[in-house]
C-alpha cells in the first residue's frame, strides 16, 4: 500500500525528472551539445576507389542567444577537426525563430565565420527555405538573389541553383548537384497560405554530362522519392530530426512523408538518403534526443597506407 508521504516522494521526483528533462531539452542541447555522426558507405554507381570524406553542417540557424557566433565558430573549428576532403552546406543559414531569439544576426556576419571552413575541395552550399521566408524582398520578386546566398558568394562560398559541377580528386570524378529550395517562396506573401518551390530536378542532373557518380545537395528530403537512381547519394536536412525523438520516434516532423525521411541513413529501392538532424532550432528552441550534428559521410574504401 502507498503511503500518503510515498505518493508525495514520487510526486515529487516525477516533478524533478520533468524538470531535470525540460532543462536539458530547453538549456543545454539546442545551445551547448554538439555531435558528430559518422557514415560509411559505398553507395550504387559510387566506385570504391574513389575515397571521399565529407563534412555535412546543416541548419544552422543563426541567431542570439541560440546560436551566436561564438557557437558557429565552435562548429566550424570541430569541423576542420575532422579533415574533410570537402564540405557541403546544405541551408537554412538564418533564424528560424521569431518569438524566442533576443537578436537576429546579420547573414555578412555568420558567412564571415563559416569562411574559416577549410578542405582541399572547397566549400559548397545551398539554401534552405528559411533563407527564403526571411528574405523579403526575394519573396516580393518571386526568386533570387538572396541575402544568404549572396553573403556566401562573397566570402568564397558557391552557392548552387539547380546546378552541377564536376569535382576532381586524386582518385576519381564526381559529380556535385544542388538543388534550389522545394518551398522557396511564399504564394499570398504575408499571409503564408501555401508553398511555391523553385527547384528543378530533371535541369539539375541534365547538367550532369558524364557518367561519374553524382551527389545531391536538396535541403528538404521530400525530393527523394524522385531522385533516380543514377544519382549515388543524397543529401538533406531541414527536417531537424524532428528536434524530439524519443526511442527512434519523432512526434512531428516538417514533411509531407512524417516520419519516413525524418533522420539519418535512409535506403529506398537501392536509392541512398542522408539526412542530417541539424545544428540549431527552428519554430522553438527545444531539442532533445536529436543532438546538434556535424555529419562526416565517408564514401568508398579508404586507401591502404
Amino acid at each position: 500500500m502507498i503511503t500518503r508521504r510515498g505518493l508525495l516522494k514520487l510526486g515529487g521526483g516525477t516533478a524533478l525528472a520533468g524538470l531535470s528533462l525540460a532543462t536539458y531539452a530547453l538549456g543545454y542541447e539546442p545551445r551547448f551539445a554538439l555531435a558528430v555522426r559518422t557514415y560509411r558507405l559505398t553507395p550504387p554507381r559510387w566506385p570504391s576507389r574513389l575515397h571521399l570524406r565529407a563534412a555535412v553542417i546543416s541548419d544552422i540557424h543563426a541567431c542570439d542567444p541560440w546560436m551566436p557566433l561564438s557557437r558557429i565558430a565552435k562548429i566550424v573549428s570541430e569541423t576542420n577537426a575532422l579533415a574533410p576532403d570537402i564540405v557541403f552546406l546544405t541551408g537554412d543559414y538564418v533564424a528560424g525563430l521569431s518569438s524566442f531569439r533576443t537578436g537576429t544576426i546579420a547573414s555578412p556576419e555568420w558567412a564571415a565565420v563559416l569562411a574559416g571552413l577549410k578542405a582541399p575541395l572547397g566549400v559548397h552550399a545551398i539554401l534552405g527555405n528559411h533563407d527564403w521566408w526571411d528574405d523579403r524582398s526575394a519573396q516580393r520578386r518571386g526568386g533570387g538573389p538572396t541575402i544568404a546566398g549572396d553573403a556566401l558568394e562573397a566570402v568564397g562560398i558557391p552557392v548552387l541553383h539547380n546546378e552541377a559541377k564536376r569535382i576532381e580528386t586524386p582518385r576519381g570524378a564526381f559529380w556535385l548537384a544542388g538543388l534550389e529550395d522545394q518551398l522557396a517562396l511564399l504564394s499570398g506573401y504575408g499571409g503564408r497560405q501555401g508553398f511555391r518551390g523553385l527547384d528543378d530536378l530533371d535541369a539539375t542532373l541534365k547538367a550532369v554530362t558524364t557518367d561519374e557518380p553524382i551527389i545531391l545537395l536538396a535541403h528538404e528530403p521530400d525530393i527523394f522519392p524522385r531522385v533516380s537512381a543514377r544519382v549515388s547519394l543524397t543529401l538533406s536536412g531541414h527536417t531537424h530530426g524532428g528536434q524530439v525523438r524519443v526511442f527512434g520516434w519523432s512526434p512531428m516532423v516538417p514533411s509531407r512523408y512524417g516520419p519516413r525521411f525524418a533522420y539519418g541513413h535512409v535506403v529506398e529501392h537501392g536509392k541512398h538518403l542522408i539526412v542530417s538532424g541539424g545544428i540549431g532550432c527552428s519554430i522553438a528552441p527545444i531539442r532533445f534526443g536529436v543532438t546538434p550534428e556535424i555529419v562526416l559521410v565517408e564514401l568508398g574504401e579508404p586507401p591502404v597506407a
